[in-house]
C-alpha cells in the first residue's frame, strides 16, 4: 500500500505530506482545490512523463516522493538488484522524482534509475483509472490481458510466448533463405572477392593495433633521434653528465661519512638516483638504436596503412568491424554452398517449432476457455449491484487463421445493458458512464487475481446518478478489502462510504494560493458531505448523516 506521498512545489500544492491509510479512501474538495495535482504527483512516481511547466510559480524544482509498505518482494528486489539498484529492506519501496527547468531526475530506495524503470516498476504497484482511461476496456488486447488474469494462466501465457518467438525466428530464417538470391553467381563472386581481400591483406589485431605508431615513429626517425641523442649525452655522456656529476657527489658524501657517521642517510637517496638515471640512459640508448630511417621500411609501413585505410572505407572502421564483416561473408558462402540442405534443415526446425506452438496454445486456449464461463458469471454478478440488474455479457473466443503473438484466438468483450437488446462489442458503447461501471464490475471480478497494491479511480463515478453512484461507492468499498483504493469524487454517496474521507481545498497564504489535504471525521466529514450535497439546514445533515451509515 501507499504508505506516505510528500509533494513540493507541484502546481499549487507548496508542501503536502500525506499518511493515506489502508482499505476505501475517499478524496473531495471543490473544483480547481487540488485534486488533480494529488493524482498528477502520484502519475509522476508512476513514470509519467514530467515538464517544468508543472513547478509552482517562483520555485526552481518541484519534488515528488512515495514510500510503498509490500508484502512481497522477492520478484521487486531482484529486479532491481539486476538493474544495480538496492533491494527494498523490510518490505519499504521509496521513489523519488525530482523536477527541474533543465530536466528530471529519479530515484529507487535512493538510487538513480532511468524513467523506463521507473515504469516498470510502478506499473506493478498502482493502477489508476480516470474516465478516458475506460475507453482501453474497448481494445481487444487489454480484455485478452483480462481473461487471462481471470485465468491464472501466466505459466502457460510464458510457455506460449517462448513457443511462439522460437517458432518466428525459425520461421524468419527459413523465409529468409528461400528469399534471398544467393545463389546469383554475380553475388557470390563479390562475396569471395571481399573475404579474399580481408584475408590476403593479412592483419593481425597485434599489427593493427600499433601500425600507426611504428609509422609515425620511423616517419619521423630523424627528429626523434636528433632529440634523444643528445638526451642520452646528457644523462651519460661526458663529466658534465647528470651521472658524472651524481658519482662525484657519492664520492663527496662518502668522505663526509667517515667524518660524520650522521651524514650517511643521505647517501642512499643519491645511489638511489644513480640507479635510477641508469635506467634511463639505457632505455634511451635503446630507443635510439632502435630507431630506423630506412625509405624502404617507410614505404612498407605507408602500404600497409594505405591498405588498411582501404578496408576500412569498405567494410568498418576497425579491426574488429572488419573481422566480422569477413566472417558474415563466410558464413553467407557456407549458406549457399549448402542452400538445399539448409534449406531442408529449416523447414524440419519450423515445422517441429510449429507443432511445439501448437501444443502450447491448445493448452493456453483451454485454460481461457475454462475460465470464460465463470468471468461472465462473475461479472453479472457485480454488474447488478452497479445498476445493469437485466444486462448479458459473453466473452467471446475467436480462433485465429495462424497464431498470433498473444495465443491462437482473438476476445472480444460483448455486452447489452438492457434486456431486449443485442449483444455488442465494448467498442460500440458510447456512454462513459455505462463504460466506468463496466471497468469496475471487471475489477472486482478480478479482485481476487490482481495483486496490484493501489487502484486509484478518478472520477470514474461522472455522468452516473445519485443512486448508481451509490452503488459505486459500495464496490469500491468491497474492492478496499483486498486493495488500498483512493477514489476522487464529486458524489457524497461515494465518499460517504470510504473508510478514510481526505479533503483537499484551497487556501491564501502571505498573497499566494496553496492546496492543503486533511483528513475530516465526525461532524467536519458531515459538513464537507452537506457541501457536497448542495444543501444547508437540519434536513441537509440529516441526509449527510444518512449516508454515512453503512447497508446492513
Amino acid at each position: 500500500m501507499l504508505a506516505l506521498l510528500k509533494i513540493r512545489n507541484l502546481a499549487l500544492v507548496d508542501e503536502l505530506v500525506w499518511e493515506p491509510g489502508s482499505g476505501f479512501l475517499g478524496v473531495t474538495g471543490e473544483t480547481g482545490a487540488g485534486k488533480s495535482v494529488i493524482m498528477g504527483g502520484i502519475a509522476l512516481v508512476m513514470g509519467e512523463r514530467a515538464d517544468k511547466s508543472m513547478i509552482r510559480n517562483g520555485e526552481s524544482q518541484c519534488s515528488i516522493e512515495a514510500i510503498f509498505h509490500l508484502s512481497a518482494t522477492d520478484e521487486l528486489n531482484a529486479k532491481l538488484e539486476a538493474a544495480g539498484v538496492s533491494g527494498c529492506e523490510d518490505g519499504e519501496l521509496l521513489i523519488r522524482r525530482v523536477i527541474t527547468a533543465t530536466g528530471n531526475r529519479q530515484f529507487i530506495n535512493n538510487c538513480p534509475v532511468t524513467q523506463h524503470l521507473l515504469r516498470e516498476v510502478a506499473g506493478g504497484l498502482v493502477d489508476m483509472h480516470h474516465p478516458e482511461a475506460h475507453r482501453s476496456l474497448t481494445s481487444q488486447q487489454r480484455q485478452l490481458c483480462l481473461l487471462d488474469a481471470f485465468a491464472e494462466d501466466a505459466a502457460l501465457l510464458d510457455a506460449y510466448h517462448s513457443a511462439y518467438r522460437l517458432w518466428a525466428a525459425a520461421r524468419q530464417a527459413h523465409r529468409e533463405l528461400l528469399e534471398s538470391e544467393m545463389a546469383n553467381e554475380r553475388e557470390l563472386d563479390f562475396l569471395r572477392h571481399q573475404v579474399e581481400e580481408i584475408e590476403s591483406a593479412g592483419f593481425t589485431a597485434q599489427e593493427v593495433s600499433g601500425l600507426e605508431e611504428r609509422w609515425q615513429r620511423a616517419r619521423n626517425a630523424s627528429r626523434l633521434r636528433d632529440t634523444v641523442l643528445p638526451m642520452v649525452q646528457m644523462v651519460d655522456g661526458d663529466e658534465s653528465s647528470l651521472l658524472a656529476t651524481l658519482r662525484r657527489l657519492v664520492r663527496c658524501g662518502r668522505d663526509l661519512e667517515r667524518l660524520d657517521a650522521a651524514t650517511s642517510r643521505w647517501l642512499a637517496p643519491l645511489e638511489g638516483m644513480i640507479d635510477e638515471l641508469e635506467d634511463v640512459g639505457q632505455s634511451l640508448q635503446t630507443y635510439a638504436d632502435e630507431l630506423c630511417s630506412d625509405p624502404a621500411e617507410l614505404a612498407e609501413l605507408e602500404a600497409r596503412i594505405a591498405l588498411l585505410d582501404s578496408l576500412r572505407r569498405k567494410y568498418g572502421q576497425d579491426w574488429e568491424s572488419i573481422q566480422a564483416h569477413g566472417e558474415a561473408c563466410r558464413r553467407r558462402l557456407d549458406e549457399a554452398d549448402n542452400r538445399d540442405e539448409r534449406l531442408r534443415e529449416l523447414a524440419e526446425r519450423e515445422r517441429a517449432r510449429h507443432d511445439e506452438l501448437v501444443k502450447a496454445a491448445g493448452a493456453l486456449s483451454a485454460a481461457r476457455r475454462r475460465a470464460a464461463g465463470p468471468l461472465q458469471r462473475e461479472f453479472l454478478e457485480h454488474a447488478r449491484h452497479l445498476g445493469f440488474r437485466q444486462s448479458l455479457f459473453e466473452v467471446q473466443l475467436q480462433p485465429l487463421d495462424e497464431p498470433g503473438p498473444q495465443g491462437a484466438e482473438a476476445v472480444d468483450f460483448l455486452f447489452g445493458p438492457n434486456p431486449g437488446e443485442p449483444l455488442k462489442p465494448l467498442r460500440l458503447i458510447a456512454s462513459s458512464g455505462e463504460l466506468a461501471r463496466v471497468m469496475l464490475a471487471l475489477k472486482s471480478a478480478l479482485a481476487k487475481q490482481d495483486d496490484t497494491p493501489l487502484l486509484i479511480f478518478d472520477e470514474i463515478d461522472a455522468n452516473v446518478g445519485g443512486e448508481i453512484a451509490r452503488a459505486v461507492g459500495l464496490k469500491m468499498r468491497e474492492l478496499g478489502r483486498d486493495h488500498q483504493v483512493i477514489a476522487i469524487t464529486h458524489f457524497p454517496q461515494v465518499a460517504a462510504l470510504a473508510n478514510h474521507h481526505y479533503l483537499i481545498s484551497k487556501e491564501v497564504q502571505d498573497g499566494r494560493t496553496v492546496s492543503r489535504l486533511r483528513e475530516v471525521e465526525g461532524d467536519a466529514r458531515v459538513s464537507e458531505l452537506m457541501r457536497m450535497l448542495g444543501m444547508s439546514g437540519a434536513s441537509a445533515e440529516a441526509h449527510a448523516r444518512d449516508l454515512l451509515k453503512l447497508p446492513d
